[in-house]
């Protein structure tokens, strides 16, 4: 199985620090995040400054710093599926970066979950190829290795309620097929999302620290699938509301 060829080797023919330099004062903590109206709300809210870029084909990314609270935070939006983020995630590495906090929506596999409700993932399931470039093959990686405790004091502080449970990762969204989701979640998914278990695998490859969580939008746990939230700007200002749990958490990461 090609998957199973995992070559420990750290250098590659060519290095994220060959694409990308290190950037004087680039701040120790970021934020990452898929959508772009919450990326344009943090922006308007706290006055982000463009310090880089990460370039592609199809096209560029800001990287902003803000400040929360006297702490500089590197701000950015990750490109959606396994491979494309990673990327960025490697580059921003090579930038300065050290801990980096991602949130995005995810499917519940449990109908039980409410819409918007904020999830924890313990470990994910790889059922992307990415991961297995940066880690030796196996069904699932552990995930939120550090932080969790901290994170839930900022939920319990802001009286927030969540969940916890494996995430499946995917990078094939159109063949979340019914009995794939029912086998994910006798293996005990609550919830299915593109890019987790890889950048996961990239943090321990490069032994960086990464935090992940999510928020609950359409539901695969039923007949039909249900949208709920999902691109629905009814809710906005509820998922507004998320980007400041990623912010206490920053200050958090920055005090150990």
């Amino acid at each position: 199985m090609i998957l199973e060829d995992f070559d420990e080797c750290i250098n590659s023919t060519f290095d994220p620090y060959e694409v990308e330099n290190v950037i004087p004062n680039f701040p120790k903590v970021g934020i990452t995040c898929f959508s772009k109206k919450l990326m344009d709300k943090y922006i308007e809210t706290f006055k982000g400054e463009p310090i880089a870029e990460l370039s592609a084909a199809n096209g560029r990314i800001t990287v902003y710093k803000i400040n929360y609270k006297g702490l500089d935070i590197a701000l950015f939006m990750s490109r959606v599926g396994a491979p494309a983020c990673t990327v960025g995630y490697e580059e921003i590495i090579a930038m300065g970066l050290e801990k980096l906090i991602m949130f995005g929506t995810c499917g519940v596999l449990d109908r039980n979950i409410e819409d918007l409700a904020i999830i924890i993932p313990t470990s994910a399931v790889r059922d992307e190829g990415t991961s297995y470039h940066y880690m030796k093959a196996s069904d699932e990686v552990v995930v939120n290795k550090k932080y969790k405790k901290e994170f839930e004091e900022v939920l319990k502080k802001n009286q927030v309620s969540y969940v916890e449970g494996k995430t499946w990762t995917i990078d094939a969204p159109y063949r979340e097929t019914r009995n794939k989701v029912l086998k994910r979640k006798e293996q005990g998914c609550v919830c299915v999302e593109m890019e987790c278990s890889a950048m996961s695998a990239v943090a321990q490859f490069r032994n960086k620290d990464l935090f992940t969580f999510f928020y609950a939008a359409d539901n695969l746990d039923s007949a039909k699938w249900d949208q709920r939230s999902l691109g629905n700007d009814d809710r906005l200002s509820e998922k507004e509301k998320i980007i400041y749990l990623a912010l206490e958490l920053a200050l958090k990461m920055k005090e150990e």
